[in-house]
């Protein structure tokens, strides 16, 4: 029998159709795909945060604190050297000890991070010292809080006392933190899921946001560049050996 050649036209114009709406399918999908990876991408540029683990969280806010005690070591120098200095620039110090590292970074680890190390049977030795020292610097930064003004400096028996104390925070705090960065933070990884490790990274930012606002670290370092501009400390070239 003869096939009729309007027919066989009609079945390969169809054909055609229907290739060419599959391929334009395939094509929206794609660009549907594309326009989501876009959006995505937007998304982490406009919240770094999100990117942000909990040990890496943590270590930066490690940054802040070592900022205040290279504050604090400027303000004991002026102090042996007999030198003026800002009383304002060492409340501040201890007001963001206190805030930031005292009642934020802190409890953040002994609510969510030595339990869960003590749970899993592992450093927790360490675990206790880090506790134990967390008691200890809160007393101290209490010494500092309560004689960081203008006329309580002016007393020699307060001022000695104020240096003791920040003497006593640095010497405890520069391998509290090392042995935080260096042993625990990179041991927490191994002892919680993949899952309850990103659920913590959220933890961590909705309770900064709670107490600090948004962009609360950003601000912290705002905070301690300002104070460590009113010493003279910020250029960090000065510190650059001359050899």
């Amino acid at each position: 029998m003869a096939t009729d050649p309007l027919t066989r036209r009609g079945v390969l114009q169809a054909s055609t159709i229907a290739g060419t709406g599959i391929f334009i399918a395939g094509m929206s999908g794609l660009l549907r795909a594309e326009d989501k990876d876009k959006d995505a991408d937007k998304k982490k540029e406009k919240n770094p945060e999100e990117e942000v683990s909990p040990p890496e969280d943590l270590m930066r806010e490690h940054g802040v604190l070592k900022r205040v005690m290279l504050v604090y070591d400027e303000i004991l120098r002026r102090m042996d050297s007999r030198q003026d200095f800002p009383p304002e620039s060492l409340a501040e110090s201890a007001k963001i000890i206190r805030s930031f590292v005292e009642d934020y970074h802190e409890r953040l680890e002994e609510d969510f991070l030595f339990p869960r190390f003590v749970k899993a049977n592992k450093l927790v030795d360490l675990v206790e010292v880090l506790k134990v020292q967390h008691q200890a610097g809160r007393k101290v930064t209490d010494v500092i809080l309560q004689r960081a003004t203008a006329q309580r400096l002016k007393d020699a028996d307060d001022r000695a006392k104020v240096a003791q104390a920040m003497r006593q925070f640095n010497r405890m705090y520069a391998p509290h933190e090392a042995r935080e960065d260096t042993v625990l933070f990179p041991a927490f990884h191994s002892i919680v899921s993949a899952h309850e490790y990103d659920a913590l990274g959220e933890d961590f930012e909705k309770k900064e946001n709670e107490l600090f606002g948004q962009d609360g670290f950003e601000k912290m370092v705002d905070k301690v560049a300002g104070i460590e501009k009113t010493l003279g400390i910020y250029d960090l070239a000065q510190f650059t050996p001359r050899v």
